[in-house]
């Protein structure tokens, strides 16, 4: 199971992330925003994948009418995912979110 602190860690290793308050939760940003804490234990990332992960897994990858509007955000609840997944996923939301490599 991934935490909080795991998004945290992760994030910050990357190039260039640093992190703020956006809607009075945490989040982290390269170029824009790559992941925010929605709720506890839920946090929202960039993907292109959210369609077929949510079909997969609605437990773990799912998304709001919020999100409707934004077609490459998803939530992930991380009490379903192990870190490496999370890692994973963090990864192509920087990507996304405009961040480089060193």
């Amino acid at each position: 199971m991934a935490t909080e602190e795991d998004v945290r860690s992760i994030c910050l290793e990357m190039p260039g992330v640093s992190e703020r308050l956006s809607w009075g939760q945490p989040a982290w940003f390269a170029k824009t925003l790559m992941a925010r804490i929605w709720e506890d234990g839920v946090v929202t990332v960039k993907t292109d994948e959210r369609e077929a992960l949510a079909a997969m897994e609605p437990d773990t990858y799912f998304w709001t009418p919020h999100h409707d509007q934004s077609p490459k955000l998803l939530l992930i609840r991380l009490e379903g995912i192990d870190v490496d997944e999370l890692d994973e996923l963090l990864q192509e939301s920087y990507r996304i979110a405009g961040g480089r490599a060193g």
